[in-house]
């Protein structure tokens, strides 16, 4: 008897040859109706997420891994209105990517195409699954979904609405799946099922991403973990750099584009660092910092060589003073995930320095982390945060959903 994983594997493969050749005002037109029937089925989706958070509480979850995983109206309506950007972009399937002619009179060019069936584990993110089929729908890919147990009441309600609204206006059966048995085991089937899923992507913390890139035999885009950094240079405004440092941690420490470690110039620590710390701690954000550090913010904890490889996820903030730029770039490249890394600086030369020697996906100058999304660099949802450096790197829109194949006229030659 087949697993329940081949089946929905033979079910997503049939669906993404149908998608491969869908029409995109039929992708969209699905889209919208997904977005407004997770709208529509809202209160069912909540009370399935209530459940989720109960559950969760029980088993001691940390309240910032309980931010991840609640929903609201509000959550619910950005999702859909993620996906509403996603089907008023450019359908990326078919585009020419250039044609030339051999001296034999062939004729050669390059297409865009869907990448097939794509694989998605994650954690308990729950608009990860409205987020991640619908960038996948409209590049024409099927998805096999996997989210983490902690919500899977909410994905189970997710999908629910967005197979019935969906294949309501032209979608194809089968082009959303959800593996609902969150067992171990059947994640590393998963991360096993050759011939049935084209490529793997895992979206969590550390521990996750170890676990797919180790036992994963089918191909895999790393998303990477988010140890990132802000650093104030010597000649950084303060007030900016205050309201830079306090944004990137505190807006929302649970995910990945949060600042876990603050750099500051030893130059301008003393005068700098008390209101920063200070207004951080007001807000609930413990300190944990290098010996001079601790000097001149007493209320610091000492730092350990571990903390400045951590990624929180909570309330807590790494500080450490360095002797300047070439330090700070030292640190970041010791303990950094090539996430997402800043500076504050009111030198240009300086800013140059760092967006050219700072290895991450994405490199700030005067700006918060926390703009690492999709939605933010206008790519309507993300599938997640690629660290790597082959085919996607940073955000994950529609273009890196695509793979290319070449197309060859030709009037009778042979070679």
């Amino acid at each position: 008897m087949a697993s329940e994983l081949i089946i929905k594997g033979e079910m997503a493969q049939s669906a993404a040859r149908a998608l491969a050749v869908l029409d995109t005002d039929t992708k969209n037109r699905a889209l919208f109706a997904i977005a407004d029937g997770l709208e529509a089925d809202s209160a069912y989706i909540l009370e399935q997420n209530r459940i989720d958070l109960e559950n969760a509480s029980k088993k001691g979850i940390p309240a910032a891994m309980l931010d991840r995983l609640a929903l609201d109206r509000k959550r619910i309506s950005a999702m859909a209105e993620g996906i509403r950007q996603v089907a008023a972009l450019p359908d990326p399937i078919g585009e020419v990517l250039g044609m030339t002619k051999r001296p034999n009179g062939l004729i050669i060019g390059k297409v865009s195409v869907p990448l097939g069936v794509i694989g998605i584990i994650y954690e308990a993110r729950p608009n990860v699954t409205a987020d991640a089929a619908a960038l996948c729908i409209k590049a024409g890919n099927a998805t096999i979904l996997r989210g983490g147990s902690e919500a899977i009441n909410s994905n189970i309600a997710i999908v629910k609405s967005m197979c019935k609204n969906g294949e309501g206006a032209g979608l194809p059966v089968g082009a959303i799946e959800l593996v609902e048995d969150t067992s171990r085991e059947t994640a590393v089937e998963l991360m096993k099922l050759n011939g049935f899923i084209d490529v793997l992507i895992p979206r969590g913390g550390a521990g996750l991403i170890k676990s797919v890139v180790e036992n994963a035999t089918v191909p895999v885009i790393e998303t990477g973990t988010g140890n990132c950094h802000v650093y104030i240079e010597k000649t950084a405004d303060a007030e900016m750099a205050k309201r830079i440092v306090i944004n990137a941690k505190t807006s929302r420490p649970s995910v990945c584009n949060a600042e876990e470690t603050l750099l500051v110039d030893r130059a301008v620590a003393g005068k700098i660092l008390p209101p920063i710390l200070t207004a951080l701690a007001e807000k609930g954000v413990e300190i944990r910092g290098c010996a001079e550090t601790v000097a001149i913010f007493p209320g610091a904890k000492p730092a350990t060589e571990e903390d400045w490889a951590t990624e929180y996820n909570d309330y807590i903030l790494a500080v450490r003073v360095v002797g300047g730029i070439d330090e700070a770039i030292e640190h970041i490249t010791k303990y950094g995930t090539k996430h997402s890394e800043a500076i504050v600086t009111a030198d240009y030369n300086m800013s140059q320095k760092f967006l050219a020697e700072v290895d991450a996906a994405a490199v700030y100058v005067n700006a918060s982390t926390r703009f690492t999304d999709g939605f933010e660099f206008g790519f309507g949802a993300e599938i997640g945060i690629s660290t790597q450096k082959m085919h996607a790197r940073g955000p994950m829109g529609l273009s890196e959903l695509t793979t290319t194949k070449y197309i060859i006229y030709g009037n009778g030659q042979i070679r």
